[in-house]
């Protein structure tokens, strides 16, 4: 039996945790740079604010509508996922994290007549410990599961957990789910099935095995076997990727600055360094990409793109980043605003077959106990809590984060004010510290929520 946790609204629902007067109000989540919406509240949601609609194009409905507006903050959803996770772990002997905001747990060893208690439990573990809601699918299959947190999180009276362990159940549920829902079918199968008269799961169900594998192939089939009943997706290990990219559009006009687009390409080549090693892989080759604004016609166009093959292969973030600027420095011509930039690692190998070089002037042994201590320092304290000297943004932010609220969980110069009293002398010490008090919504759980800021609301 396989449990789906999923965190309801996660990043919207982190935001709450230490601002409970959000509770029960409109809330969308920005992406980097503020682009578009990328999370949404259910009160939002009936405002009818889409997913992905551009931040410009839904500012006025926004502001209209009364929407609590934040702009990502990742460093603090990835905090928050991480306690979410570390305390699913203790419910299942093995766990797989899907994403983010989702893992599927593996419920084999416990008695049917326990699972319903067993995954309440959890949702009511994770609540008390992080302040995280969460839906609980369970079913014998990991598409079924997906199924059921579907259902989950739309029906309040299944309280978190919805359990498909018959053929009852999951011919209801099959039945009213939308084709396009199915996990693995996605918006081009999805299409393609509602043009052959498929609108349901069931309709899709109750096709022959044949005309699946005709339509869609082996993928086609094993979600077909799966809403069946019959577990045939393996575990998912995160297979190695080929290439890594980080990039990212800078705020307004863009930046002209060299060492300012230093920083930011510094950034990127030692965030892919990270995740290159995190695969336990090494790469031969590093591309460089910065561009000025290809949509304003007004203003001068450059791009730079230039690619730097390595001799040995390496994951080592001082060689990358050395690599990545000495390419911008190169390439770099002032008096451009460059609105974009990005680096991408490729001719991926593992670091076990990694050709080594007979003339290499670099310990390559001390290089990697070198990175692995930094990552094991940044692991526990913090992404960048080491970084390199490139890295050290003095010249200010390079992306658009207007509405961001604090890293709570991460830096000591953004933990929660708590002001402990009665209300008008928290009220006068909120005023005179510049710092908005408010009374904590009725709705937020008085065990999980306290004052914090944002209107400083804490714990």
């Amino acid at each position: 039996m396989f449990g789906l946790v999923d965190c309801n609204n996660f990043f919207v629902s982190c935001e709450r945790v230490f601002n409970p007067s959000l509770y029960g109000r409109p809330v969308v989540v920005l992406s980097s740079n503020d682009g578009c919406i990328i999370a949404r509240s259910n009160e939002a949601k009936a405002l009818g604010i889409a997913m992905g609609e551009p931040y410009f194009k839904a500012r006025r409905k926004l502001e209209d509508g009364g929407v609590a507006i934040y702009s990502g903050n990742h460093v603090l959803y990835g905090d928050m996922s991480r306690r979410v996770m570390s305390l699913l772990s203790e419910f299942a002997p093995e766990m797989e994290i899907y994403s983010i905001d989702e893992a599927f747990l593996h419920l084999d060893g416990i008695p049917s007549d326990k699972l319903r208690d067993h995954a309440a439990a959890i949702v009511r573990a994770v609540r008390r410990g992080t302040g995280i809601p969460v839906t609980i699918g369970l079913a014998p299959t990991k598409t079924l599961a997906k199924v059921a947190a579907y259902f989950g999180k739309r029906y309040p009276a299944y309280h978190g957990v919805c359990l498909i362990d018959d053929d009852t159940k999951r011919m209801k549920a099959l039945m009213r789910l939308p084709i396009g829902e199915v996990w693995g079918v996605g918006r081009r199968y999805g299409q393609r099935l509602r043009d052959r008269g498929i609108e349901t799961a069931w309709d899709f169900v109750a096709k022959p095995e044949s005309w699946v594998r005709r339509e869609m192939s082996v993928t086609g089939v094993r979600t077909w076997r799966e809403l069946h009943g019959l577990p045939c997706i393996e575990r998912d290990d995160n297979p190695d990727r080929k290439s890594l990219c980080t990039s990212r559009s800078f705020a307004g006009h863009g930046i002209c600055d060299l060492a300012a687009l230093e920083e930011a390409v510094a950034d990127y080549a030692s965030d892919s360094a990270a995740r290159l090693r995190r695969q336990h892989s090494v790469c031969s080759s590093v591309t460089l990409y910065v561009r000025t604004d290809r949509f304003n016609t007004d203003v001068p166009a450059h791009v730079i793109h230039s690619t730097a093959c390595l001799q040995t292969p390496t994951s080592d973030a001082a060689e990358i980043v050395g690599h990545a600027l000495a390419m911008l420095r190169r390439e770099f011509r002032p008096g451009f605003y460059y609105k974009k930039a990005g680096v991408t690692l490729w001719n991926i190998t593992s670091e076990t077959i990694a050709q080594a070089d007979l003339f290499d002037p670099i310990d390559r042994i001390k290089q990697r106990r070198i990175m692995q201590a930094v990552d094991d320092i940044n692991r526990k304290n913090g992404k960048n809590f080491i970084r390199l000297g490139t890295q050290m943004h003095q010249s200010g932010s390079h992306v658009k984060s207007e509405h961001r609220s604090r890293r709570f969980t991460t830096n000591l110069q953004e933990i929660i004010t708590v002001f402990a009293g009665d209300a008008d002398r928290i009220r006068a010490k909120g005023e005179a510290s510049g710092q908005p008090t408010r009374q904590p919504a009725s709705s937020a759980p008085a065990a999980s929520h306290g004052a914090s800021r944002d209107g400083d609301k804490g714990r």
